[in-house]
């Protein structure tokens, strides 16, 4: 996936930001080794930004759509108060096996809940109100998974959705997944329920609040 920014500007910056912490780095390293797709890990910036935004947000009880192998949601789960919640969505038991590992050695893994299944099904299972929810999952799907969701949010809640910018591809969509990424991207800016805006930050990160 073509990068959206600078790799040298993206190294300044995480550079910059607070370290990352060495059970965030093994998993990492796990990740690049053992897995095919190891860029589908948000990595250090994001995971900082999300953790932080759970801080910010004060959120309690958080969803996500998509877990790999679990930086994400072990990131967002620091950022949550003793006794806060997430329940994670994913489909393969294999990359979900090394997350289930690392949250083990911390504390806030004790926070997090694996849901292994069609994420759709266990999203119309859930009972809201959620405070966040983090869409990271099949490209195809993303439209489906936000109308599941947005009902499901409490008023002044946030919704995130990764890879908004898809490696530039949006501008010109030639596959599913592109086409897909850009009509979600359209039903978002259209949606009345939220005030939207779309961050630059590694592959396009797009940051929503219930109306």
């Amino acid at each position: 996936m073509n990068p959206i920014v600078n790799p040298e500007i993206e190294s300044y910056a995480a550079k910059h930001t607070s370290p990352e912490p060495a059970l965030f780095k093994n998993l990492a390293r796990t990740t690049w080794a053992a897995t095919d797709l190891p860029q589908m890990q948000v990595g250090h910036l994001e995971g900082s930004f999300l953790r932080l935004l759970m801080r910010i947000a004060r959120a309690k009880r958080v969803l996500e759509i998509g877990t790999f192998t679990g930086y994400s949601a072990l990131a967002m789960a620091e950022g949550l108060p003793t006794g806060g919640r997430l329940i994670t969505c994913d489909i393969n038991p294999d990359t979900t096996k090394i997350a289930k590992a690392y949250w083990a050695k911390s504390p806030h893994g004790k926070k997090i809940q694996l849901r292994l299944g069609h994420a759709a099904q266990t999203i119309q299972r859930l009972k809201g109100p959620f405070d966040a929810v983090f869409i990271d999952a099949d490209k195809e799907n993303y439209i489906r998974y936000w109308e599941l969701c947005v009902p499901k949010i409490r008023k002044g809640g946030i919704l995130l959705a990764d890879n908004t910018l898809w490696g530039g591809r949006v501008l010109r969509p030639q596959d599913s997944s592109d086409r897909a990424i850009a009509a979600f991207n359209r039903r978002v800016a259209a949606d009345k329920r939220v005030e939207a805006v779309m961050l630059t930050l590694r592959d396009g990160l797009t940051l929503a609040v219930k109306k």
